[in-house]
């Protein structure tokens, strides 16, 4: 099987699945491609492209990719072709917003099969701003260059059934999943007070009530590390001054693994305002260390029986007060932590999610699927 996946920026959760992915379907022994962005991911994307540029026979090919559609796109879709043209593609696998309308026009070029996965994507917009209308729009129109989904959250199939509309093609759920030596021991040696939050800098990801919540808790000199990188950096970085928190906030560029930024942990926050289903949750309760998250997207599917524990999205009083609750009774968050681990241990295994992908690819390469009734019901793997 010859497998190509196509995505824009290599930051980010979307970056670490596709790496995941890609380098085990090398391992085994299928022919594997890459097409992102060149112009985005810094130092430690660029050396992750290097290490699977020699293990996928089809290549890592960079190109720029603007975050948003212009006219560059043009000359991306008469140039990319040409990467791929004589490789005898099976799967076009499209990721995100940007990779998946590029992913599905490119395996029709080339005759082969068009899988996409959002990962959030167009997802995030409302039907109700022009924005949101453009971007859904597109989405409908591709469904018909498309012949698989694979959505990594019963949340973002159930999203996409509501804005896009009812599916066109066969589709499945498949959670993202963690290796077993991501759940080894972490030797933490944390400060006292010390927050940390690993992620793209966007408002999106909610650091801005994050930066509030802090400000409220001025008088416990609370300090926060932020790891990332993003479109929305210089903004925080202005805010972190006007709510005169220059003392207790430090930046600092992207960090792989995200683990590497959980040894001076006290706790993890992450404080999303939408997610699809974010590895840094995954990584952070593999990892046992306590975590502050909110109720979105697929996250309570990762917290299972624990989701009572999620705080609301964009409330920087309630994620004030839970940071509170962490600074005073840290053994309480040690041992939901703990908890946590187990069930994610139990239910979100690396190697089941490349199974499941892999067979999803060849369904649709060796017995198509007649299109689905409207009531179809979603497969999914746990």
């Amino acid at each position: 099987m010859n497998i190509l996946h196509v995505f824009r920026s290599p930051v980010g959760g979307l970056f670490r699945h596709v790496c995941d992915l890609a380098e085990e379907q090398a391992r085994l022994g299928y022919n594997v491609g890459i097409i992102c962005d060149a112009s985005t991911g810094g130092a430690s994307a660029a050396n992750k492209l290097d290490y699977l540029q020699s293990i996928c026979t089809l290549g890592v090919h960079r190109i720029p990719m603007s975050r948003h559609i212009g006219v560059s796109d043009f000359k991306i879709f008469r140039d990319i072709p040409k990467l791929c043209s004589k490789k005898n593609i099976d799967v076009v696998h499209g990721h995100g917003a940007k990779g998946g309308a590029y992913g599905r026009i490119l395996a029709k070029m080339l005759g082969a099969k068009a899988i996409y996965t959002p990962h959030g994507g167009s997802m995030h917009y409302s039907i109700k701003t022009p924005t949101g209308i453009f971007y859904l729009t597109l989405e409908r129109y591709l469904k018909q260059f498309t012949d698989g989904i694979i959505f990594d959250s019963k949340s973002s199939a159930e999203t996409y059934r509501g804005k896009v509309g009812g599916f066109s093609c066969a589709h499945r759920v498949v959670h993202n999943g963690l290796r077993d030596y991501e759940f080894d021991s972490l030797t933490r040696t944390a400060p006292e007070n010390q927050f940390v939050f690993v992620g793209e800098i966007r408002k999106l990801k909610g650091l801005d009530v994050l930066l509030q919540a802090l400000a409220l808790l001025r008088e416990r000199n609370v300090n926060l590390s932020v790891y990332g990188s993003g479109p929305d950096e210089e903004f925080f970085k202005n805010r972190v001054q006007k709510l005169g928190l220059s003392s207790q906030v430090m930046f600092h560029s992207p960090i792989f693994p995200a683990t590497k930024a959980f040894v001076n942990a006290r706790c993890v926050v992450v404080p999303s305002l939408a997610e699809s289903f974010p590895y840094i949750v995954l990584e952070t309760a593999a990892a046992g260390v306590p975590l502050l998250t909110t109720s979105v997207g697929g996250i309570p599917e990762i917290f299972g029986p624990h989701a009572n524990q999620l705080l609301p999205a964009g409330d920087p009083s309630e994620l004030a007060k839970a940071m509170q609750r962490v600074l005073d009774d840290h053994d309480s968050a040690e041992n939901l932590a703990a908890s946590l681990q187990s069930h994610v241990y139990t239910h979100f295994r690396f190697s089941t999610m490349v199974e499941h992908i892999v067979s999803f690819y060849n369904e649709l390469l060796l017995f198509p699927l007649e299109l689905p009734a409207k009531n179809q019901t979603i497969m999914h793997a746990k």
